[in-house]
């Protein structure tokens, strides 16, 4: 069979141990790349393993299942392990929006929500900037020491945040210390999966991306009952004690098996984004999460603003958000491993962005004409908001799962940790600036979300045009083809 010139050797497994498979076997062969150590022919092979010439089962599959366990008690105990660091630390993240709209009412009251939003993007901002150190460390010494320090940084987070008065308390406590103890958790957490599964690594790391999401519907839910109860001090300390459970299976369990790379170094590689689809996926990733967070954060306070529905209900529309999030993490890439990576990917990006500008800025136009003879029914407005909340929710659910697995169809298995890492630095940039500009775009539209609601809806159809480019480059328009 033909291959493409991807500077690769012929007769190797493709990079990464992914093939590009066709679902009609009649069609052409489609490409594979190349990736060192193996020595068995690249082929064409359909989504049940077959030879698509021959009709045997193909050596491919053989090879990569003898070097991947695929499963088996050591590799599930490993995605349980990340599952249980998510819920802390994802949980963390996915917080958010209630940390901040009850900032915004109580200790930070006097401040703009510009101003807010750069406690919450400086949080984020590490959390994914820290793993251009944290992944080439996890690739050379292993994920313990990684994961031990994330467990400190995260727990004196949480137990010092509900001390906090100040701006500048929550600027380090939250953004600070959180931020580089939740990466120095996930980071290892989503890298560990990738030594134990290649053709089941999507699913295995959907199920453990749904920890995130179980810990979004958990702890806002858990707050919004705490906080008229015991206060914010008792509320956050209460959140704390639950991580500590969390994060021993974490420790004990997140561990990696392959060996570093010979050669391999601790510093970061930028020369790699030479390669035009990994720049591209970057690119794309970027928007992704510029996207993301807006909803995330802000959702609450607009569904508070909106005088649709009551501020109890207010505060569970996140965790609605987080429940239609946690199966959108684990399903897409279930379906990923069946029907292809980048092909799942781009269906759940579009999924973002329809329900963005179909459902949540309608519905934030609507917000602003609730009186007078003509003004919309606040039911329609609450009907859109949680239909809103639940879909986004699922389709955005991938922008965590699939995204490193898609990054890591672009390179070896030994170098995943350093090319996650590298991407997610530049990655990074964007969630320090998306929140403080949607809350920019909230005050120059008069505190309207519709301002917010666009931005949000056109980061998407950036990042779908990107992961589509990546997908035609490499495999071509067809449509019938698994990438």
């Amino acid at each position: 069979m033909s291959t493409q010139d991807n500077g690769s050797k012929p007769g190797l497994l493709p990079r990464n141990n992914t093939i590009n498979t066709s679902l009609n076997p009649t069609t052409s062969p489609q490409t594979c790349q190349a990736s060192p150590p193996q020595d068995s022919d690249c082929q064409v092979i359909d989504s049940s393993g077959e030879d698509v010439e021959s009709g045997a089962t193909s050596p491919v599959n053989e090879k990569v299942e003898a070097i991947y366990p695929e499963g088996g008690l050591q590799a599930w105990l490993v995605v349980f392990g990340s599952f249980s660091g998510m819920v802390a630390g994802f949980g963390y993240m996915n917080t958010i929006g209630i940390y901040q709209a009850y900032l915004t009412e109580h200790q930070l009251s006097e401040y703009s929500e510009s101003t807010i939003g750069w406690i919450f993007s400086l949080y984020i901002f590490l959390s994914f900037f820290c793993g251009l150190q944290i992944g080439p460390v996890f690739d050379a010494k292993g994920p313990r020491v990684l994961v031990a320090l994330g467990t400190v940084f995260l727990l004196l987070s949480v137990f010092l945040m509900g001390s906090c008065t100040k701006y500048w308390h929550f600027l380090i406590v939250f953004g600070v210390l959180g931020g580089i103890g939740t990466s120095l958790i996930f980071t290892p957490a989503v890298s560990a999966i990738a030594h134990f599964f290649m053709l089941k690594r999507a699913n295995a790391t959907g199920l453990a991306a749904t920890g995130g999401s179980v810990g979004g519907v958990i702890f806002p839910l858990m707050l919004q009952s705490l906080f008229p109860k015991v206060g914010w001090a008792w509320a956050l300390r209460i959140q704390g004690f639950i991580f500590i459970v969390l994060l021993i299976p974490a420790n004990l369990l997140i561990k990696s098996r392959l060996p570093p790379r010979p050669g391999g170094t601790l510093l970061p590689d930028f020369l790699i984004f030479r390669q035009p689809a990994f720049a591209i996926v970057t690119i794309g990733t970027y928007c992704l999460e510029w996207g993301l967070f807006i909803p995330i954060t802000y959702l609450t306070s607009y569904s508070l603003a909106s005088g649709a529905m009551s501020s109890t209900f207010a505060y569970q529309i996140i965790a609605i958000f987080n429940a239609g999030s946690c199966l959108g993490r684990w399903a897409p890439g279930y379906m990923a491993d069946k029907w292809g990576r980048y092909n799942t990917m781009v269906g759940t990006i579009i999924g973002c962005m329809s329900t963005t500008l179909a459902l949540w800025l309608p519905a934030t136009v609507f917000s602003t004409r609730t009186s007078g003879p003509d003004g919309v029914p606040s039911t329609t407005i609450f009907a859109l908001t949680v239909t809103y909340a639940l879909l986004m929710g699922f389709a955005s659910g991938s922008n965590i799962s699939l995204t490193p697995v898609c990054v890591g169809m672009l390179c070896d298995t030994e170098e995943y940790g350093r090319y996650y890492a590298t991407c997610y630095t530049i990655v990074s940039f964007g969630t320090l600036t998306g929140v403080p500009i949607a809350g920019a775009i909230i005050a120059a539209c008069d505190g309207a979300y519709w301002g917010v609601a666009t931005f949000t809806g056109l980061c998407y159809v950036c990042a779908g045009a990107c992961f589509l480019s990546v997908r035609v480059m490499k495999v071509g328009w067809k449509l019938n083809v698994l990438y």
